[in-house]
């Protein structure tokens, strides 16, 4: 099956690497929006020491006329929306399928946000005869299949709770954290996540599509957080937080369903693992975490390390992989805005390296 990523930043690179250990995915073309990238190799964008003969491009219709038949789209989404859903139509117009990092709301956006920021991109498919889904590990597999798959050993549920539980301090990606997020700067700083209604809009998505997998019915869903400022400056991969700023946020997601909030989502992010030690702690390094509270009581943990140590790098390699490797299923899926759903169980089919 013929590929082209678009977008090599922290999980552009990781989706590159995953199609080249696959022996069933073709590498057609690789899209940079950095002028430095333009013509290098996508080994080397990969970090690997291979050589492709694939060469990065600034343009587009270079990918385009590659023809490939799924586009593993990770640009950055969160601080461009309206650039990111126009690229989305666009590659869906020509026909092209599409697994993608963002916007997340397309994750299952039915009921949590405006039609009108998603209706343009349900015509393009359809225009194009093309599908596509959007995912990774949050929103994505730590927050649909993980806790959906577990409710299927229940008697009783009296509510669901997803969890992150993170150190972002080797998460080197200063405009989500600092911009975005909001660390680094002083507690009376209300940040764009934080603003009303935005995460609703970011994680409704998760709301959204467990209460369908769960034939629940949601009337609202709200909002909460809390943050913690450090003490003295901290050092982190994205930069410097100054003392007094804000190094700890915890935030929740409510659905409201009658008188009952059955489904929560939490997250806890640190800077520094001394911060909030009050706060859910994670177990290992950091963890997605599903408690249902019911008959029986589960709480299951989903650790994360990667070869070189760190959570963050196996958080960005899981978000990679969860497009890579549905990239067959996405292909073969009805044309349109395809959600965790509507497909078949992805596997890691032909990933062990056998020897003989």
């Amino acid at each position: 099956m013929r590929v082209a990523i678009w977008g090599t930043g922290n999980v552009g690179k990781n989706a590159l690497a995953g199609v080249l250990a696959r022996g069933d995915l073709e590498l057609v073309g690789v899209l940079v929006s950095t002028p430095g990238k333009a013509g290098v190799d996508a080994g080397e964008l990969a970090g690997l020491d291979l050589d492709t003969g694939v060469k990065a491009t600034l343009d587009r219709h270079e990918i385009f006329n590659a023809r490939p038949d799924c586009i593993i789209h990770c640009a950055m989404a969160d601080n461009r929306l309206g650039e990111a859903l126009g690229d989305l139509a666009d590659i869906l117009g020509r026909g092209i399928n599409v697994v993608s990092s963002g916007p997340v709301f397309l994750q299952y956006p039915y009921g949590i946000v405006d039609e009108s920021l998603y209706s343009p991109i349900v015509e393009a498919a359809g225009r194009g005869g093309s599908s596509i889904w959007v995912n990774g590990i949050d929103p994505g597999f730590a927050n649909d299949w993980m806790p959906l798959v577990l409710t299927g050993i229940c008697e009783e549920i009296d509510e669901i709770r997803c969890m992150e539980i993170l150190n972002y301090s080797t998460y080197n990606q200063p405009s989500v954290l600092f911009d975005i997020m909001g660390f680094g700067k002083p507690e009376s700083e209300i940040p764009m996540l934080l603003q009303p209604g935005v995460l609703a809009m970011a994680w409704g998505s998760v709301i959204g599509q467990l209460a369908r997998g769960l034939g629940l019915t949601v009337d609202s869903i709200v909002e909460s957080y809390e943050r913690v400022t450090t003490n003295t400056a901290i050092e982190v991969d994205a930069g410097v937080v100054p003392a007094g700023t804000v190094a700890g946020l915890r935030f929740e997601l409510q659905a409201v369903v009658g008188s009952k909030r059955p489904i929560v989502l939490e997250h806890v992010t640190r800077l520094d693992d001394s911060i909030a030690p009050h706060w859910p702690q994670p177990s290992g390094q950091g963890c997605y975490r599903v408690v249902i509270t019911g008959e029986p009581n589960y709480v299951f943990d989903l650790q994360l390390v990667g070869r070189d140590g760190d959570h963050n790098t196996a958080g960005l390699k899981a978000t990679a992989m969860r497009l890579v490797n549905a990239v067959e299923a996405v292909v073969a899926a009805r044309s349109g805005l395809i959600t965790s759903l509507d497909l078949p169980l992805i596997t890691g089919r032909g990933l062990v390296a056998v020897r003989h």
